[in-house]
């Protein structure tokens, strides 16, 4: 369940980012490569910020 949540959110910030680009705000590319960043450094290295949150928030995890 946190992973789908976690794929939702990532799916969300991502629109969100090129919403906010495509109306006029330059820094919506921002929000777009941050999120690309987070997902290079979770295939890198196997931790990913939200879904440790999710986690620990009592969120149940597919691979538990």
């Amino acid at each position: 369940m946190a992973e789908r949540i976690q794929r939702l959110m990532m799916a969300g910030m991502i629109s969100l980012g090129l919403i906010l680009y495509q109306t006029g705000f330059k820094w919506g590319l921002y929000v777009d490569w941050f999120v690309v960043f987070m997902v290079i450094v979770w295939a890198v290295t196997g931790f990913c910020p939200s879904l440790y949150v999710l986690k620990k928030s009592g969120m149940p995890s597919e691979t538990e």
